[in-house]
């Protein structure tokens, strides 16, 4: 029996997250479907991250047994042939039997695409946010540097998570503006329930009433959610990778110190 890591893509926007429940289709279930037509049985899918309905993937890493021999630079493709149109696994790699792709993950980054023209973009529709308001993309750039640090999140969690620890420590935080896409790019050792997406949010917000560095500050140290800004929708979110130790994966982009 061999642990098998795939490194997969998807589009969120069907599915009700990665993790397997019983009223919605999930990328879990789908990878599951695919081994089994494959293979003739069902084999566990261990994946890093749930990830919330709707939430896109550009990188996400999910573990699988195997008990035959199969060449694993074939392995994407036939697994391909039984996936959906919006989910694929781009490469495949032998890993340890007690690697585990959530606990041993170092970091992610995620990003989060906002589209700021009055007119909707359709190709961007079901992958970035459309704010038709007033935003100011300087000071939205200029805020996000306000949450770089190690410090208590607990303002940017949403209700309903059992974390106990919510001090979490972000490497990065950044906007970029290209051709009417503001897009925010935020690098961590570990994100709260919902924590991206209500960061995202806040700063909307911020950026829209031309609030100041010390709003941000007095925010995350109320440590209360609702000293915080709304939770931006799920379908602007992209988790672009997630980091683990060198020499663990097999896939070389994996093992980038975040």
């Amino acid at each position: 029996m061999s642990q098998i890591l795939l490194q997969c893509s998807y589009k969120g926007t069907r599915y009700g997250g990665f993790q397997v429940q019983p009223n919605a289709p999930t990328v879990q279930q789908a990878l599951q479907d695919a081994l089994e037509a494959l293979f003739g049985a069902r084999p566990p899918v261990t994946g890093c991250s749930r990830t919330d309905a709707g939430v896109h993937a550009q990188n996400y890493y999910c573990t699988t047994l195997l008990d035959r021999d199969f060449a694993l630079d074939r392995l994407p493709q036939a697994i391909n042939a039984h996936l959906p149109d919006d989910i694929a696994v781009r490469r495949a790699a032998a890993v340890a039997p007690d690697f585990h792709p959530r606990y041993m993950a170092l970091g992610k980054r995620y990003v989060y695409r906002i589209w700021l023209h009055s007119a909707r973009n359709v190709f961007w529709a079901d992958t970035s946010h459309h704010v038709r308001g007033r935003l100011d993309p300087a000071l939205f750039a200029a805020l996000a540097g306000c949450f770089v640090g190690r410090r208590d999140f607990s303002s940017l969690q949403a209700a309903g998570s059992e974390v106990a620890d919510t001090v979490r420590t972000i490497h990065r935080c950044e906007a970029t503006l290209e051709d009417d896409m503001l897009t925010l790019s935020i690098t961590g050792d570990g994100f709260l329930y919902k924590m991206v997406r209500i960061l995202a949010g806040t700063l909307i917000e911020a950026a829209s009433k031309g609030r100041g560095a010390g709003d941000i500050e007095a925010l995350l140290a109320a440590c209360n959610r609702r000293a915080a800004g709304p939770t931006a929708p799920a379908r602007g979110l992209t988790l672009m990778q997630v980091y683990y130790p060198p020499g663990s994966t097999g896939i070389a982009e994996a093992e980038v110190d975040p």
